[in-house]
């Protein structure tokens, strides 16, 4: 199968942040995809299948992303936004928790105004909605709810019954030695789909970044003078000890500095409760010379959330490692806090928006307020 079809205005929605889009139905889409169920390299993937006829909002313009898989820093994306609570939840991929802020392609969505009535069949993300504004029911007969960290939870419209086989057989890899089960995603293929490095010094990002309205100019600045620092600093640790600045450390300077195992803490914490993370200092007593506690990192960006309270939001024990597509079982469970995302601060304004986990010993329990 090859891509037949081409949305009327692909590629010139020119979407900003906030803009009200409707994703196209199903057999639109279907015309977009490759053998692979892909566009430009990007999968669609069945847990997007939910959100066909529904109206969002654009979280972020999804211009560019940071290299998770071979850190070779920012690369560009082009034509595809983030949707505002548009969230995996694993459904197709073995129950994956890393809760990723999907990708979609322009060619995938429609622009449409805040004040034009739905067409049959579509329903309206309650947030998306204008105050004041009526929001239609959902394909069987429902309002949209809304999720425990409030963002819309589409209804659940029947899977395509075209779209859905080709999706679904795009979701695994070939099987690793043994036959272990491997899986296919966004995250995982995110190198094809953004296969050209953004270099720091293309001035461009920062522009796009502030003229879509994914970050504000100063925020941008700020973004832009952290990445020459770290350049900076990445470089100077060819040097001497005595010539680097706090040994070539990155921005946030977080480094670990024990030796062996590394202490755990379970805390049984549960959804809802709320929590404090620690103290910069308390955490980093925690993590070995690789910024490790059993296994799980914590980088520049979670120090940002030092000292924050939030509430719990779930559990996680199961990721996919997005270098081999394997399903990794975490031995003690991490935790989720509502409202603690990346915000790439430290990562150039990349806007992925990634859900940190937390190891309970980096939390304490704070008493209810009165």
């Amino acid at each position: 199968m090859t891509a037949t079809w081409t949305a009327p205005d692909a590629g010139a929605l020119d979407l900003r942040v906030g803009d009200l889009v409707e994703v196209r139905g199903e057999a639109e889409i279907l015309a977009t995809l490759d053998e692979r169920g892909e566009l430009e390299g990007l999968p669609f993937m069945p847990e997007m299948l939910a959100y066909c006829g529904r109206r969002l909002t654009v979280h972020k313009v999804a211009h560019k992303v940071c290299d998770t898989i071979g850190r070779s820093g920012m690369r560009r994306m082009e034509r595809a936004v983030h949707l505002t609570g548009a969230r995996c939840d694993g459904g197709a991929h073995g129950g994956c928790q890393t809760a990723c802020l999907m990708y979609w392609k322009e060619a995938w969505l429609k622009r449409v105004e805040p004040g034009d009535p739905p067409e049959r069949g579509t329903s309206v993300d309650p947030a998306a909605a204008p105050p004041g504004a009526a929001v239609p029911e959902g394909r069987d007969g429902s309002s949209a709810a809304l999720g425990a960290s409030g963002s819309a939870v589409p209804p659940g419209p029947a899977p395509g019954r075209r779209l859905l086989p080709l999706i679904e057989a795009a979701t695994r890899k070939e099987p690793g030695p043994g036959g272990e089960e491997r899986f296919s995603c966004q995250g995982t293929e995110m190198l094809r789909a953004a296969p050209s490095c953004l270099p720091l010094k293309d001035v461009r990002q920062y522009v796009m970044d502030v003229r879509t309205g994914n970050a504000g100019p100063l925020f941008v600045l700020r973004a832009l003078l952290v990445g020459l620092f770290n350049r900076v600093q990445d470089r100077s640790r060819k040097l001497p000890g005595w010539l680097r600045f706090r040994d070539g450390m990155r921005w946030g300077f977080v480094a670990g500095r024990l030796t062996g195992p590394t202490p755990g803490g379970a805390l049984g914490l549960r959804p809802g409760e709320l929590v404090r993370i620690k103290s910069k200092a308390e955490i980093l007593a925690t993590l070995n010379q690789d910024r490790l506690n059993r296994g799980m990192g914590f980088d520049e960006e979670m120090s940002r959330y030092c000292g924050r309270t939030a509430r719990v939001l779930s559990r996680v024990d199961r990721c996919i490692d997005e270098r081999t597509g394997r399903m990794l079982t975490m031995k003690s469970p991490c935790i989720v806090l509502a409202g603690i995302v990346c915000a790439g601060a430290y990562t150039v304004s990349c806007p992925r928006a990634f859900i940190p986990f937390w190891r309970e010993i980096w939390l304490e329990r704070v008493e209810e307020p009165a």
